[in-house]
């Protein structure tokens, strides 16, 4: 059995109430999950004060705390899991800007909205908002987004976590990217 099967049956065994299942399973999930952290924070401002340990400690502290999640599979619960970095950071986004306000607000660098110099800072709280309104649009592009940017799921990994196809994961993706841009932009 290889180590995507073995996280799996793990993830089952977890669901179905096996104490010694999520020992076993953190060290399968946690440089993966620390990988994804580090992914995400490098596209934060300058001086954030998280690291990817202590965010990936609070993401097992919420996934702990969830009742009885029907895990499907790995893809799954890195799916899971990036909607819950991205609560995390966004939550802290808006008590650190609660707590300064009429300061700057709070930046994240996108890889997909550059500009001449290489680097455009997004409001997260912004970017969240437009997350939002995606959502009552087209909820399956919103939760890609969440996956993809967020997450760091591969296309097959949110395909698979979806339940489409590749093609409509790429097509879902560069639709939800445009319309992300342009919303972000008029803001």
């Amino acid at each position: 059995m290889g180590p995507e099967n073995d996280v799996t049956q793990l993830l089952l065994d977890w669901e179905q109430g096996d104490p010694v299942a999520l020992e076993r399973l953190a060290p399968l999930v946690s440089a993966e999950l620390r990988h994804r952290a580090k992914r995400y924070l490098r596209r934060e401002r300058a001086d954030h004060s998280w690291q990817p340990t202590e965010l990936v400690d609070e993401v097992y502290l919420r996934l702990i705390d969830r009742n009885r999640i029907r895990w499907q599979n790995r893809a799954h619960f890195f799916g899971i899991a990036s909607r819950i970095m991205r609560r995390i950071l966004v939550d802290h986004a808006r008590r650190r800007h609660a707590a300064k306000r009429g300061q700057t607000a709070v930046t994240l660098h996108t890889e997909d909205a550059v500009d001449a110099a290489g680097t455009h800072g997004v409001d997260l709280l912004a970017l969240d908002e437009a997350l939002q309104k995606l959502a009552e649009a087209a909820p399956r592009q919103a939760g890609l987004v969440e996956l993809r940017y967020f997450g760091g799921l591969t296309i097959p990994e949110t395909a698979e976590v979806l339940g489409v196809s590749a093609a409509t994961v790429k097509l879902d993706w560069s639709m939800a990217r445009a319309w992300l841009f342009r919303e972000l932009r008029e803001e």
